[in-house]
Order: structure tokens, then sequence, then C-alpha cells
């Protein structure tokens, strides 16, 4: 359990990297009215990263390091663009921790399960209040994208 608990942690690292690396480009095409809500999911998703980060070290391993730059799904001209960013980084966040839920048991299971619920409803803001019915579950939502599953690009 502790290998699989372990290989689910890393990829969720990655992908809380990813995140906090494509908040940065959401934040810089944004409109102003939006701002206020870039900067809080950014934040969130840097400290969800430092913990993982601390979860990863507690079970033994070396925490996966960020990359320079990740490739983006699509191109981000504009705010309309960074809206549709955000949503995909929080359908990507949902699928890994997803994956987490299922590779753990007790607290950090409770922990992965906060984080899915976070990225779920962080994903529905950003879509103006449209949902899927199995947040982070790639295979029942017939509009999310394969890599939803867990790559961690942006």
């Amino acid at each position: 359990m502790k290998a699989r608990e372990l290989t689910a942690l890393q990829a969720a690292l990655a992908a809380e990297h990813a995140a906090v690396y494509g908040y940065g480009v959401v934040g810089g095409r944004i409109g102003e009215v939006r701002r206020t809500e870039v900067k809080a999911a950014y934040d969130a998703h840097r400290a969800r990263r430092d913990t993982l980060v601390r979860e990863v070290r507690d079970l033994g391993g070396t925490p996966v390091a960020a990359a320079p730059a990740y490739a983006l799904p699509f191109p981000v001209p504009d705010s309309a663009a960074a809206v549709r960013l955000a949503a995909e980084l929080e359908d990507r966040v949902a699928g890994v921790y997803s994956d987490l839920v299922r590779s753990t048991e007790g607290e950090l299971r409770g922990t992965a399960a906060g984080a899915l619920r976070e990225a779920a409803v962080r994903a529905v803001r950003w879509r103006g209040g449209e949902s899927v019915a199995f947040p982070g579950l790639a295979e029942r939502d017939g509009a999310a994208s394969a890599s939803a599953s867990g790559a961690p690009t942006a």
C-alpha cells in the first residue's frame, strides 16, 4: 500500500506543480473582475503542493520537482481562454486526487477527498455553474479529456 500511496502522492504533487504554473498563465490573461479568484486558486494550489511535498517526504520519497515550464492544452490569448484554462486545470487536479482517494486510506484519503471536492467546486465556478456528474473521473464524464486522468501538463 505504501508504494501505491507514494505513486499517487507524486502524481498529485506533479499536478499541483502544473496547476501553480497554469494559474500564473491564467493570472496574466484574466480580466480584472476575476483576478481575486485567480489569486485564491493559485494560493490554494501552492498550499496543497507544499503539503504534498511533506507527505511524500514522510513516506520516505523524494518529491517530484516542478518542470521549468509546461505545455498548455490550447493557446491562451485572452480572458475567455484563461477562464477555460482554469477550468481545465481544476479538472486535471480533480482527476489525480480521485486517483489518490482510491490509493489511500484514513486521514490521507480524507485529505485527498477534500482536495478533489475543492477542485471540483472551483471547476464549476470557472464554468459559470456548469458541472459534471463525477468530478475527477474522466471515464464517467464524456466531456473530459483523456489527459484529465492525471497528466501533469498545464
